[in-house]
Parts: C-alpha cells; sequence; structure tokens
C-alpha cells in the first residue's frame, strides 16, 4: 500500500496550513503547494518536527501543464493522492467601475478555472481507484455577492456551481465531492491589521480560529458514504447570516 496523500492547493499562512497540520494529525502523508516554495518552509518544518511527513511545491494553480506534472510525481513518488483540497483565495475588493477585463478574468482564474483543472486531475486518479475526496473552499461570496465583490463573487459563485456538478457526477463513483462556504472572519494578519474590532470579537470567539475550522475538513474526509455532506457552512456563534 503506499501511503494516502493528502494534497492542499493552495496553503497560505492560516487555512491552508491549518487544514495540512490537521490532516497530518490524521496520519496522511501533506503535500503543499502555493506559488512560492520558500514560504511553504516553516509549515513543512512544524509538521516534520510532530513525526509527520510534508512536502512543499511551488506551483501556479492556474497552469493546466504543471498541475498535471504535479499530481503525477505525487502519485509516482510520494503516494496515492486520496484527498485533495482546494483552497486558493482571491478575494479582492473592488468597485466594477474600477474592475477591467485584466483584473476580473484573473480573479475568475484563481477562483473558479483553477479549481476546474485541480478538480479534474483530482477525479482523473481518483477514479482509477473508486475512492477519494475532493473538497473546495468556498465564502461569503459564493452564495451572495455584495457591493465591491463582483469579480469574486462570480468566480466563486462559479466554483461552487462546479463543485455541485462533480459531486453529482463523482458521487455514484464513490468520490465524495464537498464545498465549504466560510461566512466569517478568519483570524488571519489581514483581519488582525484591518478589522477594527478585531481583538473585542476574538475575546469573544468572534473571529474563527483556522485550526478549529480546519477540523471540518478532516470531518468531511472521513464521513461514511451514507451519509455525506454536500456543502457546509461555517460561521461562529454571533455571525450575521
Amino acid at each position: 500500500m503506499k501511503n494516502k496523500v493528502a494534497l492542499i492547493i493552495g496553503a497560505g499562512d492560516a487555512i491552508g496550513s491549518a487544514i495540512a497540520r490537521q490532516f497530518s494529525q490524521r496520519g496522511l502523508t501533506v503535500c503543499v503547494t502555493r506559488r512560492s516554495q520558500q514560504k511553504l518552509q516553516p509549515l513543512l518544518d512544524e509538521i516534520t518536527a510532530t513525526g509527520g511527513q510534508a512536502f512543499g511545491f511551488a506551483c501556479d494553480a492556474r497552469k493546466e501543464d504543471a498541475t498535471e506534472s504535479l499530481f503525477k510525481h505525487i502519485e509516482d513518488t510520494i503516494g496515492e493522492i486520496d484527498v485533495v483540497i482546494f483552497n486558493v483565495g482571491a478575494n479582492v475588493p473592488m468597485g466594477i467601475l474600477e474592475t477591467d477585463s485584466r483584473k476580473f478574468f484573473k480573479i475568475w482564474e484563481m477562483a473558479c478555472f483553477a479549481g476546474f483543472i485541480n478538480g479534474r486531475e483530482a477525479a482523473r486518479h481518483m477514479t482509477k481507484r473508486n475512492r477519494g475526496t475532493i473538497l473546495f473552499t468556498g465564502a461569503t461570496a459564493s452564495v451572495r455577492g455584495s457591493a465591491g465583490f463582483a469579480a469574486f463573487a462570480s468566480a466563486k459563485h462559479g466554483l461552487r456551481a462546479l463543485a455541485q456538478s462533480m459531486a453529482r457526477e463523482l458521487g455514484p463513483l464513490n468520490i465524495h465531492v464537498a464545498h465549504i462556504v466560510i461566512d466569517a472572519a478568519v483570524d488571519t494578519q489581514w483581519i488582525k491589521e484591518n478589522v477594527p474590532t478585531y481583538e473585542q470579537r476574538k475575546a469573544v470567539d468572534g473571529i474563527v480560529k483556522p485550526d478549529d475550522l480546519a477540523k471540518n475538513y478532516v470531518t468531511l474526509y472521513d464521513q461514511p458514504r451514507n451519509a455525506w455532506t454536500f456543502e457546509l457552512d461555517i460561521r461562529p456563534w454571533d455571525e450575521k447570516w
């Protein structure tokens, strides 16, 4: 038996790294990507220091050839990819009058098209084994377009629709596809610097902790197929919705 691998596409410093840590604790070999491999080193060191196995790769999730090569390399040399988490961020606030076609297209590429490329590649390998899990990170914008977020909302709506179609197509092949709506402020450096009430909200559990959020991804991975969840929305107790 090859090692079972959790592949996190977009392992940033907060959510993606927390997901990687949780899957390592679950016993999977962790492979993580972001565009800068150097930025992955602290996460890799942390996981290996606690006895886990972790590998980092620089990969632009929008590039089809690079993504295909990444999946093949992991399957050939590290282990069987049993769960893929697509966690690429593209949350760029931008008024519609300031949104030119280049910016709109780039946000769509990052948040939607890259999800298609990586989701399809995951499915190509998982269907050979008739098992696997593919998880897509969504946002409030996946279900509601807010003022100043037209490009991001359209891309996240598209990613959600992609996940829905994949779930219906791949479910009968024993592949669990799920979409996670994060309808909240997550404890990141950006939130800390830009939310004036950060300290007060954090003190009363009004800010989502990345490690607590990440546990939900492992729960989805562990679900039996007679009780699969397609969409899970996550928010703290005081979040308005």
